[in-house]
C-alpha cells in the first residue's frame, strides 16, 4: 500500500530522495483520517525549514492539521496543483498529492524516520 522507496514519520508524512532532494507529502493513512481536503497552505519557495517544523496545514471538512517537515533543508518547490485541486492530497497522497520538494541539509536526518515496514506496524497500532 505504501511505497517502499520512501520514508515516513510519525507525524504521518512521507518524503521520497532523490539526488539530495527530497518530495514530500501526507501518506494516505493521514489523508483517510482528516476526511475530504479543502485547503492546503504551502511554504514559498526558498523558505528554511528545520527538522520537524511545521511547514504548513491541511484543512479539511473535519480538521485543520498542521504538516510538518520530516528533515530539514529549504523549499526549492511547492506544488502548485493544490491550489485549486486540493482534493489531489486525497487522490494520491503518495503521487500527484506531493506537497512541497526540500533540498536535505543533513542526509542522517533520514536515519530518525521509519522504514515502510515500521510505518505500517505503527499505523496499525494507531488503529487498535
Amino acid at each position: 500500500m505504501y511505497p517502499e522507496e520512501y520514508y515516513y514519520s510519525k507525524d504521518h508524512e512521507w518524503i521520497k530522495v532523490e539526488n539530495g532532494e527530497g518530495t514530500v507529502g501526507i501518506t494516505d493513512f493521514a489523508q483517510k483520517q482528516l476526511g475530504d481536503v479543502v485547503y492546503v497552505e504551502t511554504p514559498k519557495k526558498g523558505t528554511q525549514l528545520a527538522f520537524h517544523q511545521s511547514l504548513g496545514v491541511i484543512e479539511s471538512v473535519k480538521a485543520v492539521s498542521d504538516v510538518y517537515a520530516p528533515v530539514s533543508g529549504e523549499v526549492v518547490a511547492v506544488n502548485e496543483k493544490l491550489e485549486e485541486s486540493p482534493e489531489l492530497v486525497n487522490e494520491d497522497p503518495h503521487g500527484k498529492g506531493w506537497i512541497i520538494r526540500i533540498k536535505l541539509k543533513d542526509k542522517s536526518e533520514l536515519d530518525k524516520l521509519m522504514s515502510v515496514s515500521d510505518y505500517e506496524k505503527f499505523t496499525q497500532s494507531q488503529e487498535e
